[in-house]
């Protein structure tokens, strides 16, 4: 498997990135695990993906669509990892990650409460190879409290936290967002606290155990909507594209297509009547001169505004906005945002020719190091790769030839 995107990859390798000698024993699957661990991965770090024998992660099967024999689903959260098939109910398989869990710096699962346990896998249990261990368990409740034992999901945790009662219009249905955030939530989460964790290890010589619950990281993600709740009790409400707190900032259309205006303060507000719309009566409208009375009052500014960006098409819009530095935005497809310049000029895809039926493209890890990062590899098909990941674990002696070829290119 090669990469193919020019620049960016090319010259990433020439770092093994700041997480390099960290070994990350992967048991988790589906999303807000795998998240975690390709973050660390993107970052330098060693990932074996443990997977069950047969069918492997769930999402290698969540398609159409796929990009070659993988479903895209998984090519999202599982790059710059290797793949070993083990039965965890097996006595061998059992065995096997205990001997890799010795040699590890950190464990990550995702099973429900109990079954690692049961399997002789469980915190204590791996402590005790090795105290050094960071072993971070992702569940839907955490570990502890009267939802322990229920097992997370997503869109059921967007439901329970709150967080589709503030998202859809008002005189529409509680609505999720369209991707998984609580998964990517906890995700992030999860790897900021292990690089923490082991940032501490430095200090301390101990490991320590990381119980990181999507309802949680939700619940905390759900920021100033959370924030004002608590601050007045007051139940909050959906506002569609629109925001609770700061007026105009919603989406308008222009005679040709949607965008995006956010206007964040008093003097904002001045610009965009007296710059861009050459509206000196609504800027000195007392109904509208402060953010508190465009608050109170955003129903009728909203509608004077509706009203007069449909009167020219988009381009006239966005060139005026611009040229005053006032924040907007034409509103994209998701293809329109992947082919746009800024993605382009970011060398934001990687892109994989692979043994696996056809080319993978990837949105790379998001965050530019002067340094570089590791060139990513793609994601590895199921049992691919990771004995001989686990051979070198278990044998130091045995050289690393991934590390020894990116050292060489330096």
């Amino acid at each position: 498997m090669t990469a193919f995107d020019g620049g960016a990859a090319a010259d990433a390798s020439r770092s093994l990135g700041p997480l390099q000698g960290i070994r990350v024993l992967d048991l988790s699957r589906v999303l807000a695990g795998p998240w975690c661990t390709q973050c660390l991965a993107d970052l330098g770090a060693q990932v074996l993906k443990i997977e069950s024998p047969g069918d492997g992660d769930e999402t290698r099967s969540w398609g159409p669509p796929y990009m070659g024999d993988f479903a895209a689903y998984y090519t999202c959260a599982n790059r710059s990892k290797r793949s070993l098939a083990v039965d965890l109910k097996s006595a061998e398989g059992q065995r096997l990650i205990r001997d890799l869990a010795s040699e590890a710096d950190v464990v990550i699962e995702n099973f429900k409460l109990g079954t690692l346990d049961r399997f002789g896998l469980g915190y204590d249990d791996l402590k005790a190879v090795n105290p050094r261990l960071i072993y971070c368990s992702i569940s839907g409740y955490g570990r502890t409290g009267p939802e322990a034992a229920r097992a997370g999901y997503d869109f059921v945790i967007q439901g329970e936290t709150g967080l589709m009662s503030v998202t859809g219009f008002p005189d529409g249905p509680p609505t999720k967002v369209g991707v998984a955030v609580s998964d990517l939530f906890s995700g992030l989460y999860a790897s900021q606290a292990i690089l923490a964790a082991l940032l501490g290890r430095q200090t301390t010589g101990r490991g320590q155990f990381l119980d990181v619950a999507l309802f949680d990281c939700q619940l905390a993600a759900l920021a100033n909507v959370a924030a004002g709740a608590l601050a007045t009790g007051a139940e909050p409400k959906r506002y569609g594209n629109a925001h609770p707190n700061v007026v105009p900032y919603e989406v308008f259309e222009a005679s040709d297509g949607p965008f995006v205006l956010a206007i964040g303060n008093d003097r904002q507000f001045r610009t965009l009547c007296d710059g861009v719309l050459d509206d000196p009566v609504l800027r000195d409208d007392p109904a509208f001169r402060t953010n508190a009375a465009r608050v109170a009052n955003r129903t009728g500014l909203s509608q004077r505004l509706a009203a007069r960006f449909r009167e020219h098409p988009r381009a006239h819009w966005m060139e005026r906005l611009e040229a005053r530095s006032l924040p907007a935005g034409a509103v994209r497809s998701v293809a329109q945002a992947l082919a746009s310049d800024q993605v382009a000029g970011r060398d934001l895809i990687h892109g994989f020719e692979t043994e696996h039926g056809g080319p993978i493209r990837v949105v790379r890890y998001p965050v530019k190091f002067g340094d570089g990062l590791p060139c990513p590899t793609p994601p590895p098909a199921l049992d691919e790769g990771g004995a001989d990941i686990a051979r070198r674990w278990l044998d130091p002696e045995r050289p690393d030839p991934v590390a020894a070829t990116a050292a060489a290119r330096s």
